[in-house]
């Protein structure tokens, strides 16, 4: 079992694993899942104390997965075990007008497919910011939560400046999941210090750069179209590109096989922990490929060492090399809205 150390108490009523467990690896673009053999996979990870779940709307089959985890959970383990698991989802509507009965149609589906009567946490995304229909559904769905349907509102993807519009129309939220990694630093430009303010938590992706933070990718040519045989390498190949390019990067995986070697954990430990010691963040979410790899034992060793000054100073000597990604790209999500 992982250590008390991985654990945060969120909100009140919800005490979270801090490394999320995701399941976008599950919506096709990342090759077959073979659903009864990833819902045993399921299990390993909540006996080791990653019991808490990142999905959306979209991401294939997830919700479904987490409805049929759930009914074998009470079948084989009783209606109790539930109070364990946490399962986040999100709702990524195309932008239009948005209603009550739309929003609540859309919820709905959700709590259906998960087999909830509650969702945990609701993370909503939004593609267009000239339409502000958005703060109409996070009205309706403040309104849902109020009725029980919603438990805690969420974001997901919003820059700093949207996350102020909505906290000052009196809109609580209580996360915002943004790119994060120690190739994407831009959340420490300006969204740590508002969601320290407004107490709001981020959840991260991103934080291994789709497997590319590891030792599989340390003194290797750079890897070239069909090398980048999922959605995830491709997307953060690029973002890598941008940031400073392979040269640069291999000099990042140099100084973080050293300190990975020093404290006897891997690479992605290494990536991981600096994003989980960084200011409101609640947590990390690690793909999690079901039934195909698990990396169960080695996500464990994330808690299990804490930097030095040194090692803190290897990292930030490689970040003043790099390109200024805010400058480049702009703030959390604006990759998604150019």
């Amino acid at each position: 079992m992982i250590p008390p150390s991985s654990r945060l108490q969120f909100t009140p009523d919800l005490n979270i694993c801090r490394i999320l467990n995701g399941l976008w690896q599950v919506s096709g673009a990342h090759g077959r899942i073979h659903q009864p053999t990833a819902i045993q996979s399921m299990f390993k990870y909540i006996d080791a104390g990653f019991t808490t779940w990142d999905l959306a709307d979209h991401y294939g089959p997830a919700e479904d997965f987490i409805g049929e985890f759930r009914r074998q959970v009470i079948t084989t383990r009783g209606e109790e075990a539930l109070s364990k698991i946490q399962a986040f989802t999100k709702w990524v509507p195309r932008p239009g007008k948005m209603t009550k009965k739309l929003v609540e149609e859309n919820i709905e589906i959700s709590l259906r497919r998960m087999d909830v009567s509650s969702l945990d946490l609701m993370q909503f995304h939004w593609w267009e910011y000239r339409d502000s229909s958005y703060l109409d559904a996070l009205k309706y769905m403040a309104e849902l939560q109020a009725e029980g349907k919603i438990r805690h509102l969420a974001l997901t993807n919003f820059d700093t400046e949207h996350l102020q519009i909505i906290t000052d129309a009196g809109i609580k939220i209580v996360s915002n999941q943004v790119q994060f990694s120690l190739v994407d630093r831009r959340p420490e430009v300006y969204m740590i210090q508002f969601c320290q303010q407004h107490d709001i938590k981020l959840f991260t992706y991103g934080t291994v750069c789709g497997s590319l933070l590891s030792e599989k990718y340390l003194g290797k040519p750079e890897p070239k179209g069909l090398e980048l045989t999922t959605v995830s390498l491709r997307k953060y190949k690029n973002m890598i590109d941008t940031w400073g390019g392979w040269g640069l990067f291999q000099e990042l995986l140099s100084s973080l096989k050293k300190i990975a070697d020093k404290h006897s954990v891997s690479m992605s430990n290494v990536a991981v922990r600096y994003i989980l010691d960084k200011p409101s963040v609640g947590g990390v979410i690690v793909g999690a490929r079901l039934g195909l790899s698990e990396h169960i034992e080695d996500n464990a060793k994330a808690f299990s060492f804490t930097f030095d000054t040194e090692d803190i100073n290897q990292i930030e000597l490689i970040s003043s090399k790099s390109r200024d990604l805010y400058q480049l790209i702009g703030d959390c999500g604006d990759e998604y809205r150019r």
